[in-house]
């Protein structure tokens, strides 16, 4: 399999008419990476692996394959391929048959293909299969055939859109599991679109944010869900309380003044000042006995209390209104609770975050 698969994207831009489906994004995507475009409908995503692909042309910017710029190279020359979310399987054809039906336009010999279809039908475990049709085979197994077409051609970039949309949620799990381990044994570049928040944590090296158009935050999984840089990537990427409140300077953080109460806040773009958004994790906040005073401690009143299981969640009303959501873990050591009972809630500095402005959304045509 390939060794390269670097792709680089500089001020790529993709115009309908008068709207910007993509907006002048910038992303470097190592080769061998497992590498997620995450965003709601209508974010540029898809556009964006669409350009890759080739399916469609930038109106500006650079496609950069390994140094090159394949922005203008049509589909068929670049050493990429694609995944679909319907798998677009023929058929008429037998597993075996729609795994080898590139190798068609390939200089390979009969017996060279034949080789190449085993292999990768090995690789997806499908070996058993080779002569069913599509529409004997289920639906993880028919992804697993659309896998195998793409991996048979041994593409520098494997480009995965939604593949896993299709699918019943306990299958997704599974197969994000394999699916990740696939793509470390290959050392394939995948780039990889969902709309799934913990399909994109669960599966990948690195995710970038999508949001209007723009890239609103890329990293590692961590990175954006503890380091929420903007509203938009708090509030889209799982649980988020978000609170308003006036910052200012203080030391090496800020000041968060929220109704009466101030708290420090250490993490987050503390450059920005005045009316501001912050937030913090459910999990990330401490049930207390109510009465416990401290820094970042407030009162609250417990409207609600779901039981989870393996943890409780709480719905906890503070002084000046807000309704904050709290996880908390049943492990037998925090406090008893249950509706109407008064509590403290502790937000800790180092897990309250001041939030940049997001970029305000684009519509796409």
């Amino acid at each position: 399999m390939p060794t390269h698969g670097e792709i680089q994207l500089e001020e790529l831009t993709k115009r309908f008419a008068d709207v910007a489906a993509v907006d002048g994004i910038d992303l470097h995507m190592p080769p061998g990476e497992f590498f997620t475009m995450l965003g709601p409908s209508g974010c540029g995503k898809t556009t964006t692996l669409r350009m890759i692909a080739g399916f469609q042309r930038p109106t500006s910017g650079k496609i950069l394959l390994d140094e090159v710029d394949v922005a203008q190279v049509p589909p068929h020359k670049r050493n990429v391929n694609t995944v679909f979310q319907n798998y677009a399987l023929f058929p008429h054809l037998d597993v075996a048959g729609n795994v080898g039906f590139g190798l068609k336009y390939l200089r390979c010999t009969k017996d060279e293909q034949r080789k190449r279809v085993a292999e990768a039908l090995d690789l997806v475990q499908l070996c058993d299969f080779a002569r069913r049709k599509p529409a004997q085979l289920s639906g993880g197994q028919q992804q697993r055939v659309a896998l195998a077409r793409a991996l048979v051609l041994r593409p520098r970039v494997l480009l995965l859109d939604e593949p896993l949309g299709a699918l019943d949620a306990r299958l997704r799990k599974g197969l994000q599991v394999e699916l990740k381990t696939l793509q470390a044994e290959l050392g394939i570049t995948f780039v990889f679109v969902t709309h799934d928040q913990e399909e994109a944590l669960t599966m990948s090296d690195r995710v970038a944010v999508m949001n209007g158009g723009r890239v609103e935050q890329a990293g590692t999984p961590r990175e954006v869900y503890e380091e929420p840089s903007t509203v938009f990537v708090a509030d889209f990427l799982g649980v988020s309380n978000l609170l308003t409140g006036e910052a200012s300077a203080d030391g090496d953080g800020c000041a968060l003044r929220v109704g009466e109460r101030t708290f420090r806040a250490r993490q987050g773009a503390t450059s920005e000042r005045g009316e501001v958004k912050a937030m913090i994790r459910p999990e990330r906040i401490a049930v207390e006995e109510h009465g416990t005073v401290g820094e970042n401690r407030m009162p609250g009143l417990v409207e609600r209390a779901v039981f989870l299981g393996n943890s409780f969640e709480l719905h906890v009303r503070v002084v000046g209104g807000d309704l904050l959501k709290v996880t908390m873990p049943n492990d037998g050591t925090g406090i008893p609770v249950e509706e109407g009972t008064a509590v403290a809630l502790h937000l800790p500095a180092e897990a309250l975050r001041v939030l940049a402005p997001s970029s305000p959304p684009v519509e796409v045509a």
